[in-house]
């Protein structure tokens, strides 16, 4: 039988006298931290979501308000136990420059997407264009990307610095949305009996909106029509319903009031020689 190192024994109990109040008091203070933040950002994202901020915002920072006050937790412990912070601190402070400097692009796009959270030039949900480019509903805004679902169901990865940097068209955040229409009728045509048409059919669309008032004008005096200009309003989730029905039932009823909706033609003379 192997003899007992009775010093050994004797320093691992004096450690153990000396220092285990110590990781007594960071275990506590480690636990008791934890469920006060979980509390505290609870506490946030609650009060985000009564002033009816949107999903996207206080979720993201929610995250970064938990993230923070657990890296000031954990510094608070490593002092208690002895740890020296100010090294720690220091290598941190190291480890970040150098993350920075390589990754210069994602902190931009990181920023923009803060900056887009605090002015939120849209929500998700909205219809939006991008850079006279990229239409389509916002899906999520995320930390450093935008993601669209376009109208015909594809899926857009946009970098926020890209979307910051371009000019942002909101379509449908303004809750009602003005359906642009331009009819053409032939130049024999009554123009009156026309705009008599195009005014009934929006009456009976479901859904333009009675406020404002839709009016008809003529545009222009094309090459081959008199064009008729149009805009109902609508609901901003209602404006396709609104467009194919105004489209539809404006033809169908020119048809039954003889207005010609004219079409582009060329006379060809053949010369005999």
């Amino acid at each position: 039988m192997e003899s007992i190192d009775i010093p050994f024994i004797d320093s691992m109990v004096e450690w153990a006298i000396n220092y285990a109040p110590q990781l007594v008091g960071a275990i506590v203070t480690l636990l008791i931290g934890f469920w006060v933040i979980g509390r505290i950002t609870k506490v946030f994202r609650n009060t985000l979501t009564n002033r009816k901020i949107d999903k996207d915002v206080h979720s993201f920072l929610s995250s970064l308000v938990s993230v923070g006050l657990k890296i000031l937790l954990l510094l608070a412990v490593s002092s208690m136990v002895g740890i020296a912070t100010t090294s720690f601190i220091a290598i941190l402070g190291a480890m970040a420059f150098a993350i920075g400097m390589a990754l210069q692009g994602s902190l931009g796009h990181f920023a923009s997407g803060v900056l887009l959270l605090i002015s939120r030039p849209y929500k998700t949900g909205d219809l939006v264009e991008i850079g006279g480019g990229s239409v389509g509903h916002v899906k999520s805004i995320q930390v450093f990307n935008t993601v669209l679902q376009t109208l015909d169901n594809k899926r857009i990865i946009i970098p926020n610095g890209v979307v910051t940097g371009n000019i942002i068209t909101n379509i449908s955040g303004q809750e009602t949305l003005g359906v642009e229409l331009t009819f053409g009728i032939g130049y024999g045509d009554d123009i009156d009996k026309a705009r008599e048409v195009i005014l009934s059919v929006g009456n009976r669309c479901p859904y333009i909106l009675d406020v404002p008032k839709q009016e008809v004008f003529v545009s222009e005096l094309g090459d081959s029509s008199v064009n008729l200009a149009t805009r109902p309003f609508c609901k901003s989730d209602q404006y396709w319903e609104a467009f194919f029905y105004m489209h539809e039932y404006v033809k169908k009823e020119f048809d039954k009031a003889g207005i010609n909706i004219p079409y582009p033609q060329m006379d060809v003379h053949m010369k005999q020689l």
